[in-house]
């Protein structure tokens, strides 16, 4: 195949898996209101600007690299994984950190070990933990509100923010599931209020991408049957020491976003079926003990990037494995 058949495919893919984020986007957008377009225009301006220099610098060719929408999706996945009111300079810094670090300094696009997105939340995760975990409760302010956070200008009021049903469901200690659901203002019916249609938009994304082609299909049933089977047999009812439902965990946080747009990245995931297949399970496995066990509620970014770490490993035990069954 041609560079310039490969180009094309690859813009098409792209272009596909933006398409794909539109209902997820909409759904963010009308639970959390418009710091979820700031977000979106934030880090699609930070990734761009930092491709183009980066490239101007290693003395390549800028157009075609911006042309290929590979830095839009990486934007477009921090924008949608980022809370919806944080300052400015947040959704600037992940998606820099995710073009420099995640893609360009490992000589750009199809060469990266490690999904760029992930990483470039991992940044801003680890460097500034108070900004990360403060989410708006649904139904959020207005524009002149939401400009006012953007920016830092006056105070916020304290019903903006709230704890997410992971963190509620992590950090309680006497409250059944059922006193949690009635008393948590977060809680929906299954998972978060509002949030549990973005997930199930995100799941009408993915399924579009797997009727396309673009995605195959053993990632994601691996981590969704994985996070489904440990989450169930952990799960002790609705007890004050319960780590959740299976249902809870697979609507919650960004199960169903990673499942069909993270753990699918063609580059940092698996190449063969069998090795695709391990990758999603340990990232399901390992998404569940970090939001059980670990400092963060949610643990996908973490998740996904062990799980990179392991990519050459699977990929040789997947061609083993065609290999004795040919």
């Amino acid at each position: 195949m041609s560079a310039v058949d490969t180009d094309v495919r690859l813009r098409s893919a792209m272009q596909l898996v933006l398409l794909a984020c539109l209902p997820g986007f909409l759904a963010l957008f009308w639970i959390y209101g418009w710091g979820v377009l700031f977000n979106l225009l934030l880090t699609a301006t930070g990734a761009l600007l930092t491709e183009a220099a980066l490239l101007r610098l290693r003395q390549r060719p800028v157009r075609p690299a911006l042309n290929d929408g590979s830095a839009l999706v990486s934007a477009a996945l921090l924008a949608i994984a980022l809370p919806a009111q944080t300052p400015w300079w947040l959704p600037l810094i992940a998606a820099s950190s995710a073009i420099a670090l995640g893609k360009q300094l490992y000589g750009g696009v199809g060469r990266n070990p490690f999904n760029p997105a992930m990483l470039g939340y991992a940044v801003v995760l680890l460097s500034f933990p108070l900004q990360m975990t403060h989410w708006p409760a649904p139904q959020a302010p207005d524009l002149g509100h939401s400009l006012d956070a953007l920016f830092g200008l006056g105070e916020r009021p304290d019903a903006w923010a709230q704890a997410t049903v992971l963190d509620g469901l992590r950090q309680n200690r006497s409250l059944t599931i059922d006193e949690l659901f009635a008393s948590h203002p977060g809680f929906g019916h299954f998972a978060g209020r509002g949030s549990e249609w973005a997930s199930l938009a995100f799941l009408a994304g993915g399924l579009f991408l797997l009727q396309r082609k673009v995605i195959s299909w053993h990632a994601p049933l691996a981590m969704l049957g994985s996070l489904f089977l440990i989450s169930l047999f952990c799960w002790n009812g609705s007890g004050s020491d319960s780590n959740g439902s299976p249902l809870l965990h697979l609507l919650a946080g960004s199960t169903l976003l990673g499942a069909f747009f993270i753990v699918t990245e063609p580059v940092s995931g698996a190449k063969t079926p069998g090795g695709r297949l391990l990758f999603g399970a340990g990232v399901g496995v390992l998404v569940y003990l970090l939001r059980t066990w670990g400092n963060y509620p949610d643990g996908m970014a973490f998740a996904v990037l062990l799980m990179n770490l392991c990519v050459p490993a699977l990929d040789r035990w997947g061609e083993r494995r065609q290999t004795e069954a040919t």
